[in-house]
């Protein structure tokens, strides 16, 4: 795959993300850890394969095809969280606080143009 190639996925899944979390932030109580294993996908520090792993799990999130619709209530995010869940606890030793503290900061940036 090429640079560009991978350089445009990551801008897609980027802003399908945002867009996603800025719609449904109230339903989606793992919020902040989507968002921290994003900042930690994006570290360049992060090993490939671990960064590889996150995108996936990010990208399931973002689907619009899901095995259970998102707009379910209680349930519809059951299947990204048991997804994400997974991918961060095979990941969880590379998120490190400054993901965390950069997700808490993008959230609340979030929601405070939420409430604007």
């Amino acid at each position: 795959m090429s640079v560009n190639k991978q350089a445009e996925d990551i801008r897609r899944l980027s802003r399908d993300l945002w867009r996603k979390l800025r719609g449904a932030a109230a339903h989606v109580p793992f919020a902040e850890d989507a968002v921290a294993v994003y900042y930690c996908a994006l570290d360049r520090a992060t090993p490939i394969h671990v960064r590889g792993a996150i995108m996936a799990a990010l990208a399931y999130f973002v689907m619009p095809a899901d095995t259970l619709p998102d707009f379910m209530p209680v349930l519809g995010f059951t299947d990204d969280a048991a997804v994400l869940a997974a991918t961060l606890k095979l990941v969880a030793i590379h998120v490190r606080d400054e993901h965390r503290r950069a997700a808490r900061r993008a959230l609340g940036e979030t929601d405070t143009a939420a409430q604007n």
